[in-house]
């Protein structure tokens, strides 16, 4: 629960905006975390997981392993390394496999990793501080990985250059594909979550994964979307990734992204808590404080939610805050509105409502609607 402000409770960071999910494993995790702060989720799995106990490859990976053990095995998660593990106990193979991994140098990515390791009564020789993977390949290549075979255990998640750069070294690399991602069956929810990014109803997008970025940029080249989809995340609609792997489909897009300093789902969280509000307009008018989101409206701290085409007049005033824009105008900011002017008239009806405060936007006589920017406000000539 938040604090109370002068009376009232505290406006949760994210009320008023709309997030997009693309995660597959753990969407209801983040999916919680962003409705407990006010956000409303839209969420599309952009991939869907193949079944371990289906999975030919990691079947045919790991007897490769048990008959030729390999030096060193590189665990990157924990639940990929236990799935792995219980996947070959599925098969008939759990006690072989586990007897491999004893006599093999064993490096864990991180404490999690580390955990799982031991829950399966290993004990792993190495683990990086930083949780990084360059820090393991760093080892590694110091070691020397001439005529050494490694296997690496991934879980959905590309590692550019790792692979490349063990073989450069030397390695004979077993690539252990746990967790292997394809398109979703049903793909509507995906083409909803699209239609939303291109059409400016989210406010921002999150990934997860790179596979998952991949997939949605996949879909919107198959759909005639991907242009308008990267000037929506280019200008309007925020791109937040768990981290810079994450991120690197986006990037070979040329869009920035933001993603928090640990990269996990509770800091990525926090961070558009602090990222959304920041890209809010706030706007001195008629009296009051106005901050205008996603979806909805603060009016002196009091959430408004506002129906689309009530958002659409209200961001097409806040441009020239002050100015007086002309019902032609307003009305070629509503969303298949046609050619009747009286469709803005109504709207605008709507809207006020919504605002509950009616003066926030004068009627000027023959001439359209303005906000009634207080003379004081500097950003009265502002053109955005």
């Amino acid at each position: 629960m938040y604090q109370e402000q002068h009376g009232a409770p505290a406006v949760a960071p994210l009320s008023g905006f709309t997030v997009g999910v693309t995660a597959a494993r753990r969407a209801d995790e983040l999916g919680a975390l962003l409705q407990r702060r006010g956000a409303t989720v839209l969420h599309a799995p952009a991939l869907r997981i193949v079944p371990l106990a289906d999975d030919g490859e990691l079947l045919a990976a790991t007897k490769d392993l048990i008959d030729d053990a390999p030096d060193v095995v590189v665990a990157t998660t924990a639940i990929g390394f236990r799935g792995w593990v219980a996947a070959a106990d599925g098969w008939g193979f759990g006690e072989e496999l586990l007897s491999c991994l004893r006599g093999v140098e064993l490096l864990a990515r991180g404490p999690k990793v580390k955990g799982a390791i031991r829950a399966a009564g290993l004990t792993e020789a190495w683990s990086p501080t930083s949780e990084s993977m360059a820090e393991v390949l760093d080892r590694l290549l110091a070691e020397g990985v001439a005529d050494r075979r490694v296997a690496l255990q991934l879980h959905g998640e590309p590692l550019p250059g790792f692979v490349e750069a063990l073989r450069a070294g030397g390695a004979e690399v077993v690539v252990v594909p746990v967790y292997r991602w394809m398109p979703p069956e049903d793909l509507a929810p995906l083409d909803r979550l699209l239609d939303a990014a291109v059409g400016r109803s989210l406010n921002a997008l999150t990934f997860t994964s790179a596979p998952a970025a991949a997939s949605l940029f996949s879909r919107a080249e198959d759909r005639g979307l991907l242009p308008e989809l990267l000037d929506a995340l280019a200008h309007d609609v925020l791109p937040a990734c768990v981290g810079p792997v994450t991120a690197l489909p986006l990037q070979a897009h040329g869009l920035d992204t933001v993603q928090p300093d640990r990269f996990r789902l509770g800091p990525l969280v926090q961070l558009l808590c602090v990222e959304l509000p920041a890209r809010a307009r706030t706007l001195p008018v008629a009296g009051h404080q106005v901050e205008i989101r996603g979806h909805a409206v603060l009016v002196d701290g009091s959430v408004r939610p506002v129906p689309p085409a009530g958002m659409s007049l209200l961001n097409t005033l806040a441009r020239r805050p002050g100015w007086v824009v002309s019902r032609a105008d307003l009305l070629r900011a509503l969303p298949g509105a046609g050619r009747d002017e009286h469709a803005v008239e109504t709207a605008m009806a709507r809207l006020r409502a919504a605002l509950g405060t009616p003066n926030l936007i004068q009627t000027v006589v023959k001439r359209g609607y303005r906000l009634a920017l207080d003379p004081v406000a500097d950003t009265k000539y502002a053109d955005t």
